[in-house]
């Protein structure tokens, strides 16, 4: 489940990271800045567009999670 809820904000940041870091290696331009704040907002956006998914996963699983607790009992 970490996994699942992590992957969309992770891919996002692999994916700008890689497209950056080609940029650097094509343009010899090697500043950090260059490479933190685009992934940061490429995080940050695929973190808002899919936190209604992510909340609506957590809801689910938090529900069979305390449906399954009288079985345990």
């Amino acid at each position: 489940m970490l996994l699942l809820m992590c992957a969309p904000v992770l891919l996002a940041g692999l994916i700008v990271g890689l497209l950056v870091g080609l940029l650097q290696a094509l343009t010899q331009i090697q500043e950090q800045t260059v490479a933190f704040v685009p992934k940061l907002v490429a995080m940050v956006l695929a973190l808002s567009v899919s936190l209604p998914w992510l909340i609506s996963r957590m809801i689910e699983y938090s529900q069979t999670l305390f449906a399954g607790i009288p079985d345990r009992l």
